[in-house]
């Protein structure tokens, strides 16, 4: 039986992970990732009074309540 030649896969294998390396990157490039809008002071306009839209608070259980 031959023996399998192995000389060549170092070879094979890189040049296949430098082209998948560089597809990766040709589809990054032409990917539009989402943009959010420029905010724009603008002093006519009126926010809510909403406390939740200036705070956010966490709410939790300290340890020693856990143990009831």
């Amino acid at each position: 039986m031959p023996q399998l030649d192995t000389s060549t896969w170092f070879t094979t294998i890189m040049a296949m992970l430098l082209a998948l390396y560089l597809i990766t990157q040709l589809k990054l490039l032409n990917t539009n990732f989402y943009q959010p809008p420029l905010l724009q002071k603008n002093p006519n306009k009126q926010t809510p009074n909403n406390h939740w839209q200036l705070k956010w608070t966490k709410i939790y259980l300290s340890h020693s309540q856990l143990q009831q």
